[in-house]
């Protein structure tokens, strides 16, 4: 058997598999019209596919089976099983597919959970790819990862293309974020729409008011992705009042005093100071860095002269960037400088 095995060239494999060294030894016999049955001890698939039949005159010799013959044989149980396979799935069909409706109806089939960036993307990514009216976001924080901004302007040309436009609210910071800027260049202004706000948003995604998709988890690694009509609508009705409350990117926002040269997200940290948040919730609230945040204050601080925390507090209810606290609201010092001095 080693022997043979090395003069043909010959290896294991499956029971169904033909190999190169029976090909060729099967075409020899075929040009010849028989093969010695010694050639053939290495490559016991012609035997076993039923290529080869013994010669009835001389037992020595293999005799070939034409190619067409050989065929049909070899594809029989292959044709059944396809047949077998057909008539399951027509079964399956008629059996299942009058219960779409009645399952189409059911609130917990039109809430699915993503799982993993990978899953949300892909599914973002295909609703994008069918939106034909508008794509409504709003986006936490102030930077985006390059990546992330790459495939939302992917998605943002697709659906531009089916003819849908596109609107994104922001929080105040990203106003000066290059990597948002950058992609907000790079679409067609007469397609995209930006606001930005005050406010704390959580990422929210709305594509032709008939899909959403909200965060399940603390770090956005798992989503709902929601089809339920109702839910959809309410969602949309939060965004819509979102929007009503945000600020056109086009405008130069100033939030503070005619003579006070206070930016909006200055004005923003400076109410969220006097409503007594530390630096790290403030941060958190408008989604930037603390020491993004405690450069603002800084700079608040160089603004209207103060000399403290407490100070500065002072400062904003008599210049009117924000207004008086309540009694049980002051200006806390951050616990995390001493100085007290921002």
């Amino acid at each position: 058997m080693g022997s043979n095995e090395g003069r043909s060239g010959h290896h294991p494999h499956t029971q169904n598999e033909l190999c190169e060294p029976a090909l060729r030894l099967y075409e020899k016999a075929l040009r010849a019209g028989r093969i010695p049955r010694s050639e053939i001890a290495g490559a016991p698939c012609l035997t076993d596919l039923a290529l080869l039949h013994p010669d009835p005159w001389d037992d020595s010799w293999m005799r070939p089976v034409p190619p067409s013959a050989a065929l049909a044989h070899l594809l029989q149980p292959v044709s059944r099983e396809i047949d077998e396979r057909l008539r399951l799935a027509t079964a399956l069909s008629r059996s299942l597919f009058p219960l779409t409706a009645v399952a189409h109806d059911d609130p917990n089939l039109a809430i699915t959970v993503l799982e993993g960036v990978p899953a949300i993307q892909a599914s973002l990514n295909e609703a994008t790819a069918t939106a034909t009216d508008e794509i409504l976001t709003a986006q936490p924080g102030s930077d985006r990862p390059a990546s992330t901004l790459q495939e939302a302007l992917a998605n943002a040309h697709t659906a531009i293309r089916r003819g849908a436009r596109i609107r994104h609210i922001y929080q105040h910071p990203a106003r000066y974020s290059s990597s948002v800027r950058d992609y907000l260049s790079q679409v067609p202004a007469q397609h995209l729409h930006v606001r930005t706000t005050e406010l704390t948003v959580e990422r929210l995604i709305i594509i032709d008011r008939e899909v959403a998709y909200i965060p399940a988890s603390p770090d956005r690694s798992t989503a709902l992705r929601i089809s339920h009509p109702a839910l959809v609508s309410y969602l949309t009705q939060v965004y819509e009042v979102l929007w009503a409350q945000a600020v056109p990117l086009a405008e130069n926002h100033q939030a503070a005093a005619p003579d006070t040269p206070v930016t909006a997200v200055q004005h923003s940290i400076a109410r969220l100071l006097t409503e007594g948040h530390v630096d790290d919730v403030v941060a958190r609230k408008m989604g930037i860095s603390v020491r993004t945040c405690r450069s603002h204050i800084a700079k608040l601080m160089q603004t209207l002269g103060a000399t403290s925390r407490t100070h500065l507090g002072a400062l904003l209810v008599e210049s009117g960037i924000v207004e008086a606290p309540g009694a049980e609201r002051t200006l806390r010092p951050n616990p995390a400088r001493a100085d007290d001095s921002g």
